[in-house]
């Protein structure tokens, strides 16, 4: 066995799902000794047809007690890996790092009431994680899961939003949830129009909530876009609310991966 090769099992695909032309869900077979907390990362491998494998980082959207792992990809036109990826089917193998990465996770704070998870795009990946963990539900008064998207159709995961009320292990906190869609492209009734950050600049997504996005109580998670983050971070800084650090804990966890 090389050195690579002890880095890393080979997983079986169990189930892939297309949701639209660009967006799709991979469910694969975890190894036992496969450990992570809700939020993090895995880096997934593909073999290509020369049999170099390409590696790119993608959050669990399953929970750390599944016995499967799930992940949820767009399709980058003529992007290298998910090319590649969106080719599989079930029965070919994935490659999987044997340690999980990533830092948003609900140890980045150490208090906190309210919990805010801002997600555009694939972003909604760890918060899906985070939901189907029991921690999440025992630590915070209010959750409030934000999920933007450019077209209705792009809006993922609904039927699991909507299961997370009835499972048996959240009864009796399950109704701690709130979940705002969001769409930029398009109306649809039930969702709030907008990007986040002028959502929260102008006070909609608060009013939406019913909560106050402050200091004092809120805690603030962001993933997706890149320009999202770094948008939000700025909003966010001027309401005084700062990224959390080891050194110095704060209101805001982000992760960067793209």
């Amino acid at each position: 066995m090389t050195v690579s090769e002890e880095k890393f099992t080979r997983q079986t695909l169990l189930e892939v799902q297309t949701l639209t032309p660009s967006l799709f869900t991979l469910r694969t077979t975890r190894d036992a000794g496969f450990r992570f907390r809700a939020g993090q990362f895995a880096r997934l491998g593909v073999t290509k047809p020369d049999g170099s494998v390409v590696w790119r980082a993608y959050s669990m959207v399953s929970a750390p007690h599944d016995e499967y792992l799930e992940f949820f990809s767009i399709v980058v036109p003529g992007g290298e890996f998910t090319s590649e990826l969106s080719r599989l089917a079930v029965g070919d193998a994935l490659l999987v790092d044997k340690q999980a990465f990533g830092f948003l996770t609900l140890d980045r704070f150490n208090d906190g009431r309210d919990l805010w998870l801002l997600a555009t795009g694939t972003g909604l990946a760890p918060f899906l994680s985070i939901l189907q963990d029991l921690e999440v539900w025992q630590r915070f008064s209010r959750i409030v899961l934000v999920y933007s998207v450019r077209q209705a159709a792009e809006l993922a995961y609904q039927p699991l939003i909507e299961d997370l009320r009835h499972r048996d292990y959240l009864e009796g906190v399950a109704d701690k949830l709130l979940y705002l869609p969001v769409v930029t492209r398009e109306t649809m009734p039930g969702a709030l129009h907008g990007r986040i950050t002028t959502l929260i600049e102008n006070g909609e997504l608060e009013r939406a909530a019913g909560l106050a996005l402050t200091p004092e109580h809120s805690r603030v998670m962001l993933c997706g876009n890149p320009q999202m983050i770094e948008d939000t971070r700025a909003v966010l800084k001027a309401r005084d609310m700062h990224l959390s650090l080891t050194r110095r804990p704060g209101q805001v966890a982000v992760e960067n991966y793209w």
